[in-house]
């Protein structure tokens, strides 16, 4: 069975959006080691304390050397080992958004991919990498990330290169990878290196073992529909370990604001078959798994899940490849167990199922509303008090107005105790203001429309 077995088993968390205050990291990481994790996955883009000449790339609302020490000093505590991951190629749109670092990008008008032919570029990973690793001494692992690098081969730069070179997109690919795996293996001895793999799959059997990266680096397989061919192309190309990448939230949607659990659920049961056909593809060793949570798509996307909204489905996520079957009790998965942040989730909830609905029900279906106070009165402020007032106001609007107003306050509280204020207001403005702000725009206009006591139409 999968029981009882030595794989590392890393929670992923994602900071390129809702980056949990580290109050909140107290009460989760108690939490991931009961439920089976023995590490983390940082992936901290913009919430790291660069300094120096990096100092630009820190978020406002950056994490400080003291709070990284203290996550670090949590983890020990919970038995949780602690993995950063740094970007290496694709996703460094943090990087490459600022105008000091344009001259990197592979295509001039994106900032998503580095030109790896500028020797500026291999700079200043290394000092990136520098930083973060400095900060993590007690960490056995780096995972410096390298996946979906789009445009790659697109610029002026590598197309001449690859003329002269003879070469593909995949040997330019892996070129750059040898060089961040050339400085991590000189400057920190014994310091393990992971990647994701997508971009390996593209590449031949030959390119892979003539570039010998399978020495150094332990490939990540995060395909959501588990595939067995990939494994046997990995032990021809000469990895002895291999690690694979679920998702408990965070790939069903960049808007998504309530984790499907089934679908999470499933996706950790086909990978539980595999799992356990692993060995019989010796020497190949399944060395870990992630259990990936992606906050944003990139950078520049919207918030996905939030991390309390998503608990449950990590519960029993984790729970399944612990014991190699599902067995939980109702109550995590209905949520009804408590857990740190139960009250955003169900609070989400309540969004989610009920907000926008409620409010479009209100402005497009009820009678009197329809009748006496349409949109057509509202834009010529032309209504009769009387029948606004008996027929509207103990209706709907009004009511339902202080309802939700009083509702947003105390998730806003919530959504304050766990988070930064940039996380709140963007949260708020993508989920609730949209609906809200018509119900609060009706509620205007029918209290100025009430205060002129019935005047002759505005022409």
């Amino acid at each position: 069975g999968v029981c009882g077995t030595p794989w590392m088993r890393l929670v992923h968390l994602d900071l390129k959006g809702a980056a949990p205050r580290v109050s909140y990291l107290e009460q989760v990481f108690p939490l991931l080691s009961q439920l089976g994790a023995n590490g983390v996955l940082i992936e901290y883009e913009d919430m790291f304390p660069f300094k120096g000449e990096l100092e630009i790339l820190r978020s406002p609302y950056a994490y400080s050397e003291e709070d990284v020490e203290r996550i670090q000093q949590l983890a020990e505590q919970h038995k949780l080992e602690v993995v950063p991951l740094v970007q290496t190629f694709g996703h460094v749109e943090f990087i490459l958004k600022h105008e000091k670092y344009q001259h990197l990008r592979e295509v001039e008008r994106f900032p998503n991919s580095f030109n790896p032919h500028v020797p500026d570029t291999l700079a200043l990973l290394k000092s990136i990498l520098s930083q973060v690793i400095e900060k993590h001494r007690r960490s056995s692992w780096i995972h410096i990330g390298a996946d979906e690098v789009f445009h790659l081969g697109e610029g002026m730069d590598s197309k001449n290169w690859m003329s002269q070179h003879k070469g593909d997109v995949g040997t330019m690919y892996l070129r750059h990878i040898k060089e961040v795996l050339g400085f991590l293996t000189a400057q920190y001895w014994g310091l393990r290196v992971l990647m994701w793999d997508d971009m390996l799959r593209k590449i031949s059997v030959g390119a892979l073992q003539e570039s010998g990266i399978a020495k150094h680096v332990s490939p990540v397989l995060w395909f959501y529909a588990p595939d067995f061919e990939f494994l046997t192309k990995y032990v021809e190309s000469g990895f002895e370990a291999v690690w694979f990448a679920s998702a408990f939230k965070g790939t069903t949607g960049p808007a998504q604001a309530w984790t499907p659990l089934s679908y999470h659920l499933k996706n950790h049961l086909s990978w539980l078959k595999v799992m356990q056909a692993v060995p019989r593809l010796a020497p190949l060793r399944l060395q870990g798994v992630v259990l990936t949570g992606w906050q944003r798509y990139d950078h520049y996307s919207v918030l996905c899940e939030l991390l309390p909204v998503s608990i449950p489905s990590l519960a029993i996520c984790l729970q399944t490849l612990v014991n190699g079957d599902v067995q939980l009790e109702q109550s995590t998965c209905e949520g009804r167990g408590a857990f740190p942040g139960v009250e955003i989730y169900h609070m989400v909830e309540q969004v989610n199922g009920h907000l926008k609905e409620s409010i479009l029900k209100a402005l497009e279906e009820e009678s009197a509303i329809k009748g006496w106070f349409s949109p057509y009165h509202r834009k010529r402020q032309f209504g009769n008090p009387r029948n606004m007032e008996r027929s509207c106001t103990p209706a709907l609007p009004l009511r339902l107005h202080e309802d939700w107003e009083s509702f947003i306050r105390d998730l806003r509280a919530q959504l304050d105790r766990i988070y930064f204020p940039d996380t709140v207001e963007e949260w708020l403005e993508e989920n609730v203001n949209p609906y809200l702000d018509q119900l609060r725009d009706l509620v205007r206009d029918y209290r100025a429309i009430i205060r002129l006591k019935g005047r002759p139409k505005a022409t």
